[in-house]
């Protein structure tokens, strides 16, 4: 935890230099027309920094670099335990860079510094280094062949990888992508949202620094879909992956097939079920854990709890609780480190949880916390953490995502009825279930259509446990060995002896 104080935080920020420029081929540049888009903070609405909005141009420039690095095997080639020592080398500059690196974040999309400090960047710091260890020890295979022939299976770079990354935590996300990708011997273009692009223009000199050669490792940041749309139409991009919307993800996988049927892998949308059944073995823990899965990260998390799902003959003994833990979080200056809700993203994304709010109210749901905008005198964009009871999982607000603090309480009798209203959405991303009954938790978990399931806890979990979705939450998984398949070809080599 940081011995920093909201006035210290201040002061860096004052003295902060902050790189907007794209990095290709090794170096920082300009936009190829030149073209920027303010960076505003969300903390205060000041002007942050003037960043490069790349478009088509850049995208081929960019492409070109990582295929020449790519074909000319300068990290490709190299053996698995070199890869190794450069990504925990690149690990490790970021931990040694940690406090600039959660200023950042902090100060472009508005999430808690001490969150930004004790959860995103040993996070990205993590991918990277687990990864990297990981690399030296995946094995390729031997086929069961006859005496005369040998058979070889073995794994391959796929080439140019295209990562489009979310803005609500840029560069945990990025290494979660970067981590596989460049230990695997890809090269990458990476494109952050123009809602949060500071730390991974950041960290590409950090790359550089660590020995990812010129090159491997370029950074688009761009306003709007411009950039994007490029890199999922690049005739020479062999793999997109992608964490963010579903409506994108989407379209992501249209332009895949308009071009050159490149693999798209795909992290979306969530609205993710948290199951307390009577027999849950803490109340009490299980409403502090209901308040967090809304609460932290201002409700801006793809695994958000965002629909409490609560049997009957409790519900008025654990929902004074659950409003009880959720008057604990409160946002505030998120420079300061006693904050723990910070600001939203921007003021697009407030507006769209405030009309989240007012759909639940026209719906005929009860606000029994929050629901309303605060701290406006700041010039910063806060929103009051929120509970609705009385929802309906056919209501707008328990179908869709929010990416708010926006909380909504739904009943049941019984563990069918539960796990029926829990797989009602087109989501599947997570889930959780609090039962002392381990046949029940058991069963309940084999239920859910959701990517992860946490049991008697919200949000476990670590690198080795592989993290992605059903239904409309996407394809693949990031995090664990299962990884390393987005990133990599399987080839099968047969010899006559």
């Amino acid at each position: 935890m940081t011995t920093l104080t909201l006035a210290d935080w201040q002061q860096r920020a004052r003295d902060l230099r902050i790189e907007g420029r794209a990095f290709i081929q090794g170096e920082y540049t300009a936009a190829a027309d030149g073209a920027r888009f303010d960076c505003i903070s969300p903390i205060d609405g000041r002007l942050l920094a003037q960043v490069a909005s790349c478009d088509q141009a850049d995208a081929e420039r960019a492409v070109a670099s990582a295929r020449a690095a790519f074909d000319a095997g300068v990290w490709a080639r190299l053996a698995p335990a070199k890869r190794k020592a450069v990504m925990i080398r690149f690990a490790s500059l970021l931990e040694a860079h940690a406090e600039e690196l959660a200023l950042l974040e902090t100060l472009d999309m508005g999430k808690p510094i001490g969150d930004a400090l004790a959860v995103d960047v040993p996070g990205a710091a993590r991918a990277l280094r687990w990864s990297g260890e990981a690399i030296d020890k995946v094995y390729d295979e031997v086929a069961p062949t006859p005496h005369d022939q040998l058979g070889l299976v073995t794994r391959e770079p796929v080439g140019v990888v295209a990562a489009i990354v979310p803005w609500n935590f840029p560069l945990m996300m990025a290494c979660w992508k970067l981590g596989p990708a460049l230990a695997t011997g890809n090269s990458v273009v990476l494109k952050p949202s123009e809602k949060s692009p500071l730390t991974a223009i950041r960290i590409a000199q950090l790359a550089l620094e660590a020995g990812i050669p010129a090159g491997v490792l370029n950074v688009l940041p761009g306003y709007g879909h411009t950039v994007g749309k490029a890199l999922a139409l690049h005739m020479d991009v062999d793999t997109l992956v992608f964490t963010g919307s579903t409506r994108v993800a989407k379209q992501l996988m249209i332009y895949a097939g308009e071009s050159n049927m490149k693999r798209v892998w795909l992290e979306a949308g969530g609205k993710s079920p948290n199951i307390v059944f009577a027999d849950a073995p803490d109340l009490q823990a299980a409403a502090q854990a209901a308040a967090g899965a809304i609460a932290f990260n201002q409700g801006e998390v793809c695994t958000a709890g965002s629909r409490l799902l609560v049997e009957r003959s409790i519900k008025a003994r654990f929902l004074p609780l659950v409003v009880e833990a959720l008057k604990a979080w409160k946002p505030g200056n998120p420079l300061d480190p006693a904050t723990n809700v910070g600001a939203l993203v921007d003021t697009q994304q407030l507006n769209t949880v405030l009309g989240y709010i007012e759909a639940g109210r026209a719906a005929g749901a009860q606000v029994l916390l929050g629901g309303q905008r605060t701290l406006e005198e700041t010039g910063g964009l806060y929103v009051e953490p929120t509970i609705f009871d009385g929802v309906g999982n056919a209501m707008k607000i328990a179908q869709e995502e929010i990416f708010g603090p926006v909380l909504s309480v739904i009943t049941f009798d019984s563990a069918e009825e539960a796990v029926a209203i829990a797989n009602d959405t087109p989501y599947g991303l997570a889930a959780a279930v609090w039962s002392a009954d381990l046949s029940k938790a058991h069963r309940t978990a084999r239920a859910l259509r959701a990517g992860s399931v946490w049991v008697n806890q919200y949000d476990g979990g670590d690198m080795t446990a592989p993290f992605g979705g059903f239904k409309q939450s996407g394809n693949g998984r990031d995090k664990s060995l299962h990884a390393f398949d987005k990133y990599t070809e399987l080839k099968a080599t047969w010899i006559k002896l």
